[in-house]
């Protein structure tokens, strides 16, 4: 008679089956198979020979256990959705990030957790889900999550504002350098009323923005007038440059702390049919896709995202072995020359 019962799944192999391929104990196996430096490298190389013979794939929930370890790490974007899907810079950090962790057994889950907003987030965390966290914010370094670091392996990006900021790991660049570089380039290519769109108020990276800026400024005798914007978006950008043009003051150059804003900036002067950089010229900061596609392509400020969560994720992999990296790892930037200076 015909059975037309579906065929039974392949039974996986056990570990004890791995064992005996390899010639060597369960216990051994369980050592490989956890990452464990006392094997020694030829039983090693046969066990995972086994492995890869038998297709043997480890229980996680079950090393998990022996462990006390979620084998999870979260991603957390301190800002809204919209600010996450809009903003290139998560999109190359996040990237590369994943990429690093694709060799360990963590899984990766990415939680969004505006400022203010994060009491949920940090239930989740500090509830055993999981083992670490990575903490992207593209500028500000600001919000809830900033005393994580002392109850939980936490790699920030960009310093934290944290009261316990000593014992805080994090990964940034050098802010005030690369104003202060991008300042001097508009400054050897003769502009001297050299004005800045800034950031928000009172946050560490804008504020290091604006001292570079100041101080390539004040080392050349010059001064220049400064529009703050209560963000880094295209509508700050804009709205400070409508400001810096209405108030009458003499400029002919803008350094604007992201690309976005320069952004911002670019489509105010074309609208008053002021000739970029013939009339202004505009400098951004980032480096982002949107700077090379923009109308007049935009001369900014390289900061290097991808190598930012490069060694965002080593230094996570590192405290969870146990590991105790360096603290603090500072990123050097520089200038892509375009069109807009």
């Amino acid at each position: 008679m015909f059975d037309a019962s579906p065929p039974e799944p392949p039974r996986a192999p056990t570990l004890v089956e791995v064992a005996k391929e390899a010639g060597v104990s369960r216990a051994t196996v369980s050592r490989v198979v956890n990452g464990s430096p006392t094997v020694a490298p030829a039983i090693a190389a046969a066990v995972e020979g086994a492995i890869e013979r038998l297709n043997y794939v480890p229980n996680r929930a079950a090393r998990s256990l022996a462990n006390r370890r979620a084998m999870a790490i979260s991603l957390i974007i301190p800002e809204d959705a919209p600010q996450f899907f809009g903003n290139p810079y998560f999109a190359a950090v996040v990237q590369q990030i994943s990429a690093e962790l694709e060799a360990s057994d963590y899984v990766i889950n990415l939680l969004l957790a505006p400022a203010g907003k994060s009491e949920k987030t940090v239930r989740f965390l500090l509830g055993g889900h999981v083992d670490g966290a990575i903490v992207i914010s593209d500028y500000t370094g600001e919000h809830d999550l900033a005393s994580l670091g002392a109850r939980l392996p936490v790699v920030f990006a960009g310093r934290p504002n944290d009261p316990d900021g000593d014992r805080s790991y994090w990964v940034d660049i050098d802010n005030r350098a690369g104003a202060r570089n991008a300042t001097k380039y508009l400054i050897g290519r003769g502009y001297r009323s050299i004005a800045m769109i800034g950031g928000p108020h009172g946050l560490p990276v804008p504020a290091d923005r604006v001292t570079g800026w100041s101080e390539a400024l004040e080392q050349s005798g010059l001064t220049g007038p400064l529009r703050e914007s209560s963000d880094f978006s295209l509508l700050g950008g804009a709205h400070a440059m409508r400001d810096l043009l209405d108030s009458g003051e003499k400029i002919d150059a803008v350094f604007a702390a992201s690309d976005q804003m320069a952004i911002g900036a670019l489509g105010v002067l074309r609208d008053r049919g002021i000739r970029v950089p013939d009339d202004i010229a505009v400098m951004g900061f980032d480096d982002s896709p949107a700077a090379a596609a923009a109308e007049i392509p935009l001369t900014t400020v390289r900061q290097p995202g991808k190598e930012s969560g490069r060694r965002m994720a080593w230094m996570l992999l590192q405290l969870l072995q146990g590991e105790r990296p360096p603290r603090v790892q500072i990123l050097p930037t520089d200038i892509v020359v375009r069109a807009s200076a």
